[in-house]
């Protein structure tokens, strides 16, 4: 091979390279921007989403109480593991603290049916245009925004949950009596 040759893949070699970084570059800049920028401390959006008994929720009716605030899917593994725990806690903080799921874009009869497959008591509610989703911030699923009783972000945890962690988490947004 002559010189001219190794020089032109060297300079494709490089250029490949650079043109890969300025993608990936673009892409992380502009999904961290679309992500949502809450933090714990931040006033949480309002928004009003219809449940599975086409009961419309809005975020703001909650004031007073503490809220779990939970994005899922019903192919989420981590989802479809916390949820009991979730419905033995919202029966136990009942008055206290309140639990809104939040169904990232599925349809009504696949939500219905994990429902009751999990006996599911609490309000599920369907982001189907995912604005909420957008507007959260939502990536990874399951995502939990822990909303105190005044409106404000506690806390916001992106993995699947124990029974002992969503207990530390309702008591942490409880009202203080």
């Amino acid at each position: 091979m002559d010189k001219k040759k190794k020089r032109l893949y060297m300079r494709t070699a490089i250029l490949a390279i650079l043109a890969g970084l300025v993608v990936y570059t673009l892409y992380t800049n502009l999904t961290r921007e679309s992500r949502g920028n809450l933090e714990a401390g931040d006033q949480a959006p309002d928004f009003v989403l219809t449940d599975l008994d086409g009961e419309q929720h809005r975020l703001s009716d909650y004031e007073g109480k503490g809220v779990f605030l939970n994005f899922w899917g019903t192919w989420c593994e981590p989802c479809k593991k916390e949820m009991p725990y979730m419905e033995k806690l919202a029966k136990e903080y009942e008055g206290q603290v309140e639990v809104l799921a939040v169904n990232v874009g599925e349809s009504n009869f696949q939500v219905k049916n994990f429902a009751e497959q999990y006996g599911l008591t609490f309000p599920i509610a369907i982001d189907k245009g995912k604005e909420v989703q957008e507007t959260y911030g939502i990536n990874p699923l399951p995502t939990t925004f822990m909303i105190l009783p005044d409106g404000t972000i506690d806390q916001i945890v992106t993995a699947g949950l124990t029974e002992e962690q969503i207990r530390a988490l309702f008591e942490s947004v409880k009202p203080s009596s």
